[in-house]
């Protein structure tokens, strides 16, 4: 103490001077200079480790393959992970921006004692590439089998529309295995004068149309993807109208129309679908009523059927009955 009643020297100093112990204490704040020589400490030290390996396998000790996945490879992984990071932290005080390159080393590790991802089989996939496969999982040549995630990268195959189920199996200690179930190409889906490609769960596939889906069938409107799939089932129960089909369209969500090629109107009721195309089939077939000029085939009450001549054969028919009426009254 000087003759004031004060230090002579303060408790903690900036730097340590020359003879003083190494564990005195230092206020040093962290740097980038700091925070890189901290890496690079630490990328050696996996590169010691992985240099450790290889003599340990030309000595002909394969310690690490001969390891379950679940047991002590994994432990030796770890404990080496543990070590290598932990002591770098320490030495240098930056827990603080662990987060930034600690993935990235456990990775180097894991990858130096032969977890490293050497083999990628993928099954099941048809429009869904192996390369979107790949990105989607978030395998590259960096990630090591033993940090990889199984569970997330098959939730993130499923975000892909495409793909209705996936499994991701590892197989330690090197093999990584990828199957997945796809999605078919249903119909197409116009809704506010925008198409898309369904599948038959109503998932929408595609926003816009290729060449190749043109001859799917055409539903229109609110609701008519969910609902598509189950009209279809009974449609397909009567070939003759399906072939003439042109488009179902779904109004107010309870009942579907259908246009035909040849530009015909059938309404159906919200019920007994079924019925009233049974009793469409039979009309077409005995009077060939959907070959006649008609422009609508009303089928919405079960007791009767309504049909709409187009304005030619309503004229036609209007003069016929006019011609009728004048030769009854001249031969009276």
């Amino acid at each position: 103490m000087d003759g004031g009643g004060c230090l002579d020297q303060p408790l903690t100093r900036s730097r340590p001077t020359a003879g003083e112990a190494i564990g005195a204490p230092v206020d040093e704040p962290s740097s980038p200079r700091a925070e890189n020589r901290l890496h690079r400490n630490l990328i050696d030290r996996v590169t010691a480790l992985a240099d450790y390996r290889h003599s340990f396998r030309r000595s002909g000790t394969r310690i690490v393959h001969s390891l379950s996945p679940s047991g002590s490879a994994m432990a030796i992984a770890t404990v080496l992970l543990a070590a290598a990071v932990g002591y770098s932290v320490v030495a240098g005080g930056h827990l603080a921006n662990i987060g930034t390159w600690a993935k990235t080393a456990r990775e180097e590790v894991a990858n130096a004692v032969g977890l490293r991802i050497a083999a990628v089989s993928i099954s099941g996939s048809k429009e869904v590439s192996r390369e979107e496969i790949l990105t989607t999982t978030g395998v590259s040549g960096r990630v090591s089998l033993l940090f990889l995630d199984a569970a997330a990268a098959r939730t993130r195959l499923l975000s892909n529309p495409w793909i209705a189920d996936a499994a991701v199996l590892k197989l330690y200690p090197d093999r990584l295995q990828i199957s997945v179930t796809e999605r078919q190409a249903f119909a197409l889906w116009q809704k506010d004068g925008r198409v898309s490609v369904i599948a038959p769960d109503g998932t929408v596939l595609e926003p816009y149309i290729e060449d190749r889906y043109l001859d799917l069938p055409l539903v229109v409107g609110r609701g008519a993807e969910i609902q598509a799939n189950d009209f279809f089932a009974v449609l397909g129960g009567f070939a003759t109208i399906r072939a003439q089909l042109r488009a179902s369209v779904l109004v107010a969500e309870r009942r579907w129309d259908l246009w035909l090629k040849n530009g015909v109107e059938i309404r159906l009721p919200e019920t007994r679908v079924e019925q009233a195309l049974e009793l469409l089939t039979k009309l077409d077939r005995d009077k060939q009523l959907l070959s006649r000029d008609i422009v609508a085939v009303d089928l919405r009450l079960p007791d009767r059927v309504s049909v709409r001549l187009s304005d030619g054969a309503a004229l036609a028919r209007e003069g016929a009955l006019k011609d009728k009426k004048k030769k009854k009254g001249g031969d009276a």
